[in-house]
């Protein structure tokens, strides 16, 4: 069942992004050009996103366990750390440049011509490139331990 539940919300997600625009790269880069032609859909969008999900943490707060599962996951650590700056930058820059996030990369990379593949490709080889970086660093810290 968790299976079916998955691909469906993806596939809501997908559609989602497609309907609202957000696989458009101009439309978010118009969200971003604050001194140009500046586009406020993703606003809308955002704001759209958050309602729902307000609502189903209020639920899910009265609740005592999720539905398919034994137990609701530990809470992330809440704190500010270079990880969390560094990530928030890049992901940043690299949607501001391209106009894709990985969320609608994802839904687009069938049809998004070259420009969606490159992305892609170059979001691959960044999470790649960051798993190789953390096991060298993992290996040098056990070494010099």
């Amino acid at each position: 069942m968790r299976p079916f539940i998955s691909a469906a919300s993806g596939a809501l997600f997908g559609l989602g992004l497609l309907v609202s625009g957000m696989t458009d790269t101009a439309k978010v880069q118009g969200w971003l050009d604050l001194f140009g032609q500046w586009d406020p859909t993703l606003a809308f969008v955002l704001g759209g996103a958050i309602l729902p999900m307000l609502l189903a943490w209020r639920i899910a707060a009265r609740r005592r366990a999720p539905l398919l599962e034994g137990t609701f996951p530990a809470m992330p650590e809440q704190r500010l750390d270079t990880r969390l700056i560094g990530g928030s930058a890049l992901f940043g820059l690299g949607w501001a440049l391209a106009g894709f996030c990985p969320g609608p990369a994802l839904a687009v990379l069938g049809w998004g011509g070259p420009g969606a593949v490159t992305f892609g490709l170059a979001m691959a080889g960044g999470m790649v490139g960051l798993q190789l970086a953390q096991r060298l660093l993992q290996r040098r810290a056990t070494v010099t331990a």
